[in-house]
């Protein structure tokens, strides 16, 4: 695939991005595409290998390398190094259905465990996704796909992130009549409110929803299934019904403290930012304000990099982010070798971006929060720090001291689905307090469940994996059979 010596002959480019100090105006993306010729000579250093890890998606060690979607790779690369955009994109979606929101989103395990990254620099598959399938909803290629026939089954779909659209998807191509129920004002879940604009432009979410809506899924809003919204009907009115909420349940900090006012989820501010800027462009104040102030992050990861880049674009006097474990390694430690995902130091947009305005990278490692400190009115003022130990696994406070702040968002992770869902559609949990499932069906005949609500807190990637898998389970059991991949 692609040009058998291309590894060889040229230097990995990767796209271009606005500088941080232009981007943090706006909330706009700012990863920019490199010309189409320059992309097909990246794709040209895809090396033909003989075992492609890239699409495997397996696991090494505890963590997956490659792709979950099992994407063709060297198959679209050889066909955009040759030119072949159609094919290209035919070869894309055949096995995601979303490459626009992967190619902006996803972590590219492909990436990582490319056969060019074992002494070199991988091929960079992430942007080639995203060229191609830009590519062709410039050019046409990507149009309505109405079923001739419908099977006459109806599928009700309860949340509309990655899992829950790529599963509608399959089943209405498939011929089923699919509604897909959501309780927010606007369809898209984690992909409309849950990631940042500047990462995902929600233009490119409502493009795909109005292309959904076009080859007949119907979205209903505002609709909170389990809560004011009757469970019951849906599986009086649907023949299967599929729970994809997602793992929405925040951890808290349960410190000494925690009622002080300026301590936020990090989900109920990231979400409450992207509607106001949505219906307003901000100007109805309608979501907490970082502007001005002293703010402490409480966790390093994606969501904890979106907290920091969201606050700097307010206007945040200072940000910064508490993470428990230690700094990783600059260079994979030789206990995590390729193709296993690698472990090492990651400086993600809204990092740099605090390095960019503060002068040092905004992560303290081996620490989190022990305490709240409140002033008189009961409004945050500080928080007492602690420094961790880490030796077997196991954890050891050490010294503390005190750190000035006036607003916390807590970035620390999910622990699985909101329970009152379940409990609706009368559904048994497993101790992660994700659902319970049997090839993805549920205790409860004709319920089934993907994605994060069912794996628990993951990859955008995964979810539409998830999806994708749970909507074969479910055309089995309305068919007796399916022929979906």
């Amino acid at each position: 695939m692609g040009k058998p010596t291309g590894f060889l002959e040229y230097n990995r480019v990767d796209c271009h991005q606005v500088p941080p100090e232009e981007r943090i105006k706006n909330f706009d993306e700012f990863k920019l595409p490199i010309p189409l010729e320059e992309q097909q000579t990246q794709a040209a250093r895809c090396m033909d290998c003989g075992v492609p890890f890239c699409q495997a998606g397996m696991l090494f060690g505890n963590a997956v390398s490659g792709c979950p979607l099992n994407n063709l790779i060297p198959e679209w690369n050889d066909y955009l190094y040759r030119g072949n955009w159609r094919q290209a994109y035919l070869r894309l979606k055949k096995t995601n259905n979303f490459p626009e929101f992967t190619g902006r989103v996803c972590p590219a395990p492909c990436e990582k465990a490319c056969v060019c990254n074992l002494h070199g620099d991988p091929v960079t598959s992430h942007n080639n996704e995203l060229t191609i399938v830009e590519y062709a909803y410039a050019n046409g290629y990507v149009e309505p796909l109405i079923p001739e026939v419908r099977t006459g089954k109806r599928v009700a779909i309860v949340g509309s992130g990655p899992a829950g659209l790529a599963a509608a998807d399959q089943l209405n191509h498939r011929g089923h009549s699919v509604t897909v129920f959501e309780r927010f004002d606007r369809p898209g879940g984690l992909l409309m409110y849950g990631i940042p604009n500047m990462k995902l432009d929600k233009k490119i979410v409502r493009r795909r929803l109005d292309l959904m809506e076009q080859e007949g899924v119907e979205f209903v809003t505002n609709a909170d299934v389990g809560a004011g919204y009757d469970a019951q009907a849906l599986l009086e009115q649907y023949d299967a019904v599929i729970l994809c909420c997602g793992a929405s349940n925040p951890r808290d900090l349960n410190c000494p403290g925690r009622d002080a006012n300026g301590i936020h989820f990090a989900v109920d501010f990231l979400r409450a930012n992207t509607k106001s800027l949505l219906d307003s462009g901000l100007s109805d104040g309608k979501y907490i304000s970082a502007k001005g102030k002293k703010v402490i992050v409480v966790g390093g990861g994606d969501t904890g990099n979106d907290c920091v880049g969201t606050c700097i674009r307010h206007g945040c006097e200072s940000v910064i982010q508490f993470e428990m474990m230690g700094k990783p390694p600059l260079e994979r430690a030789e206990n995590n070798p390729w193709p296993q995902w690698p472990n090492v130091l990651k400086v993600d947009y809204g990092q740099e971006e605090a390095i960019c305005l503060q002068g040092e990278d905004p992560r303290i490692y081996n620490t989190t929060v022990k305490e709240f400190l409140k002033d008189e009115k009961g409004n945050l003022r500080g928080v007492t720090a602690v420094n961790l130990s880490w030796a077997g696994g196991k954890m050891t406070e050490l010294d503390t001291y005190e750190v000035e702040t006036d607003m916390v968002l807590i970035a620390a992770g999910f622990l699985g689905c909101q329970k009152y869902v379940a409990d609706a559609f009368g559904v048994k949990l497993t101790p992660r307090t994700v659902v319970e499932t049997t090839k993805y069906a549920t205790n409860v005949p004709g319920v089934f469940a993907a994605g994060d609500m069912r794996r628990g807190q993951s990859l955008v990637v995964w979810g539409i994996s998830e999806g994708r898998a749970c909507a074969k389970a479910v055309d089995t059991y309305l068919m007796g059979y399916s022929n979906m991949p």
